[in-house]
């Protein structure tokens, strides 16, 4: 099947993408991450808050691994991170339902350089001051009742859509 071994990961080149969870609490949604991010050599994630790190088990059981590829980082606090990420030259966008939002499939997302995408908790979502320090929301259109996603099926979502948008600047 052509896998990359773990060290071979490793030393590959990356998506200049990292991926912000902000206090999520499933660690089966944390897992799931990881193994999206390995599926699209994800440059980095950065567990913030409550956000659980490896090692863990129930991570483990739906990472499948990608704990050991994926490179990660815990940091307590999201303000922080996300300055340090912007500090670095890093475009940052939460993934949020918000005023003048950038809609999937419409809109076109500004990728000109890395990357940072910020989910947020389950039931709160992003933090009011991490939002205050993106340069854009993005938002996946929904035409159902909840307009909200598992936070693991969105940012499937979105890391697929920033791939192929990254990869199509680059080529």
């Amino acid at each position: 099947m052509h896998r990359l071994t773990v060290d071979e990961f490793r030393a590959s080149e990356k998506l200049p993408l990292t991926v912000v969870l902000d206090n999520v609490r499933s660690l089966n949604n944390i897992g799931s991450v990881f193994r999206t991010a390995d599926a699209f050599r994800v440059e980095h994630i950065a567990l913030c808050g409550i956000t659980a790190t490896p090692p863990h088990r129930e991570i483990h059981k739906t990472a499948l691994g990608a704990e050991e590829s994926v490179e990660w980082s815990h940091q307590d606090d999201t303000v922080r991170c996300i300055e340090g990420l912007k500090a670095r030259g890093y475009k940052v966008y939460a993934v949020e339902i918000a005023h003048d939002s950038i809609k999937l499939g419409r809109d076109s997302i500004a990728c000109d350089g890395p990357v940072a995408v910020v989910f947020g908790n389950e039931i709160d979502g992003v933090q009011e001051e991490v939002m205050e320090l993106c340069d854009g929301f993005i938002e996946i259109p929904q035409q159902g009742t909840k307009h909200s996603l598992n936070v693991s099926c969105a940012a499937a979502i979105i890391i697929w859509e920033m791939f192929k948008t990254i990869k199509a600047n680059t080529i």
